[in-house]
Protein backbone atom coordinates (compact mmCIF):
# COMPACT_ATOMS: atom_id res chain seq x y z
CA UNK A 1 0.00 0.00 0.00
CA UNK A 2 1.20 3.12 -0.92
CA UNK A 3 1.16 6.00 1.56
CA UNK A 4 1.34 9.93 0.21
CA UNK A 5 2.78 12.47 3.00
CA UNK A 6 2.33 16.24 1.56
CA UNK A 7 5.02 18.32 2.21
CA UNK A 8 3.45 21.57 0.88
CA UNK A 9 0.26 21.24 3.38
CA UNK A 10 0.52 22.20 7.17
CA UNK A 11 -1.41 20.19 10.05
CA UNK A 12 -4.03 22.93 9.59
CA UNK A 13 -7.10 22.64 7.95
CA UNK A 14 -7.48 22.92 4.21
CA UNK A 15 -10.22 21.98 1.92
CA UNK A 16 -10.93 19.30 -0.37
CA UNK A 17 -9.90 21.15 -3.62
CA UNK A 18 -6.67 22.45 -2.45
CA UNK A 19 -5.91 18.68 -0.60
CA UNK A 20 -6.58 17.18 -4.37
CA UNK A 21 -4.12 19.85 -5.73
CA UNK A 22 -1.36 19.41 -3.33
CA UNK A 23 -2.02 15.49 -2.80
CA UNK A 24 -1.75 15.02 -6.89
CA UNK A 25 1.33 17.27 -7.16
CA UNK A 26 2.94 15.17 -4.38
CA UNK A 27 2.47 11.91 -6.28
CA UNK A 28 4.86 13.67 -8.79
CA UNK A 29 7.31 15.02 -6.86
CA UNK A 30 7.61 11.75 -5.91
CA UNK A 31 7.40 9.96 -8.86
CA UNK A 32 10.07 11.88 -10.18
CA UNK A 33 12.30 12.46 -7.17
CA UNK A 34 12.14 8.73 -5.58
CA UNK A 35 11.00 6.47 -8.60
CA UNK A 36 14.09 8.12 -10.68
CA UNK A 37 12.08 7.38 -13.82
CA UNK A 38 14.81 9.22 -16.07
CA UNK A 39 16.81 6.24 -15.17
CA UNK A 40 14.83 3.34 -15.83
CA UNK A 41 12.56 4.31 -18.59
CA UNK A 42 13.69 5.43 -21.79
CA UNK A 43 12.20 8.34 -22.94
CA UNK A 44 13.84 8.78 -26.30
CA UNK A 45 12.12 5.68 -27.37
CA UNK A 46 9.34 7.61 -30.16
CA UNK A 47 7.55 11.25 -29.89
CA UNK A 48 4.98 10.09 -27.43
CA UNK A 49 7.11 9.45 -24.88
CA UNK A 50 9.53 12.02 -25.10
CA UNK A 51 6.93 14.70 -25.34
CA UNK A 52 5.50 12.83 -22.00
CA UNK A 53 8.79 13.62 -20.57
CA UNK A 54 9.08 16.72 -21.30
CA UNK A 55 5.67 17.56 -19.61
CA UNK A 56 6.39 15.79 -16.56
CA UNK A 57 9.79 17.51 -16.28
CA UNK A 58 8.42 21.05 -16.80
CA UNK A 59 5.22 20.26 -14.39
CA UNK A 60 8.13 19.03 -11.65
CA UNK A 61 9.78 22.46 -11.98
CA UNK A 62 6.59 24.54 -11.75
CA UNK A 63 5.70 22.62 -8.67
CA UNK A 64 8.81 22.56 -6.53
CA UNK A 65 10.70 26.20 -8.37
CA UNK A 66 7.87 28.25 -9.45
CA UNK A 67 4.81 28.10 -7.54
CA UNK A 68 6.36 28.85 -4.34
CA UNK A 69 7.80 31.97 -5.35
CA UNK A 70 4.68 33.26 -5.63
CA UNK A 71 4.22 37.04 -3.66
CA UNK A 72 0.88 38.98 -2.80
CA UNK A 73 0.79 42.43 -2.42
CA UNK A 74 -0.32 41.61 1.30
CA UNK A 75 2.83 40.03 1.74
CA UNK A 76 4.37 42.91 2.71
CA UNK A 77 5.28 43.14 6.50
CA UNK A 78 5.61 46.55 6.59
CA UNK A 79 2.39 47.77 5.45
CA UNK A 80 -0.30 48.83 7.75
CA UNK A 81 -3.15 46.56 8.58
CA UNK A 82 -6.36 47.24 9.52
CA UNK A 83 -7.13 45.84 13.31
CA UNK A 84 -10.35 43.69 13.94
CA UNK A 85 -12.79 45.25 15.71
CA UNK A 86 -16.15 43.75 16.87
CA UNK A 87 -19.16 45.65 18.74
CA UNK A 88 -22.00 44.39 20.47
CA UNK A 89 -25.58 44.66 18.86
CA UNK A 90 -27.52 46.42 20.91
CA UNK A 91 -30.61 44.63 22.44
CA UNK A 92 -29.20 41.39 20.94
CA UNK A 93 -26.65 38.42 21.60
CA UNK A 94 -24.60 38.81 18.10
CA UNK A 95 -21.44 40.87 17.33
CA UNK A 96 -20.84 42.28 14.28
CA UNK A 97 -17.33 43.74 12.15
CA UNK A 98 -16.72 47.26 13.03
CA UNK A 99 -15.73 48.66 9.19
CA UNK A 100 -12.04 50.44 9.54
CA UNK A 101 -11.85 53.28 8.14
CA UNK A 102 -11.55 52.85 4.14
CA UNK A 103 -8.78 55.99 3.49
CA UNK A 104 -6.54 55.51 6.60
CA UNK A 105 -5.72 51.96 5.69
CA UNK A 106 -6.37 53.09 1.49
CA UNK A 107 -2.92 51.07 0.63
CA UNK A 108 -3.96 47.34 2.43
CA UNK A 109 -7.29 47.70 0.62
CA UNK A 110 -5.70 48.91 -2.71
CA UNK A 111 -3.19 45.39 -1.79
CA UNK A 112 -6.38 43.35 -0.99
CA UNK A 113 -7.60 44.46 -4.56
CA UNK A 114 -4.31 43.12 -6.52
CA UNK A 115 -4.54 40.37 -4.19
CA UNK A 116 -7.96 39.24 -5.45
CA UNK A 117 -6.87 39.32 -8.62
CA UNK A 118 -3.84 37.07 -8.26
CA UNK A 119 -5.82 34.61 -6.81
CA UNK A 120 -8.12 34.33 -9.58
CA UNK A 121 -4.56 33.86 -11.74
CA UNK A 122 -3.67 31.23 -9.83
CA UNK A 123 -6.62 29.03 -9.54
CA UNK A 124 -6.35 29.20 -13.03
CA UNK A 125 -2.46 28.12 -13.32
CA UNK A 126 -3.09 25.68 -10.66
CA UNK A 127 -5.94 24.21 -12.28
CA UNK A 128 -4.66 23.93 -16.13
CA UNK A 129 -1.73 22.35 -14.74
CA UNK A 130 -3.43 19.98 -12.67
CA UNK A 131 -4.99 19.03 -15.96
CA UNK A 132 -1.74 18.69 -17.89
CA UNK A 133 -1.05 16.21 -15.21
CA UNK A 134 -3.56 14.25 -15.44
CA UNK A 135 -3.35 14.07 -19.45
CA UNK A 136 0.44 12.75 -18.65
CA UNK A 137 -0.95 10.36 -15.98
CA UNK A 138 -0.65 7.00 -18.17
CA UNK A 139 3.30 7.82 -17.95
CA UNK A 140 3.33 7.77 -14.24
CA UNK A 141 4.79 4.28 -13.71
CA UNK A 142 8.30 2.89 -13.83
Amino acid sequence: MKRISIATLNRKWHDTDEVLLHAAFQLLVDFVEKERPDKVTDWSSDEVHRQAWKEIKRLYRWWKHIRPTRRSSLDDKKMKRPPLKRKKVIGSKYIELVQPDRKKYSEYYTALRRHTKLEVKWYEEDQLNLHKLIDVRKFLWT
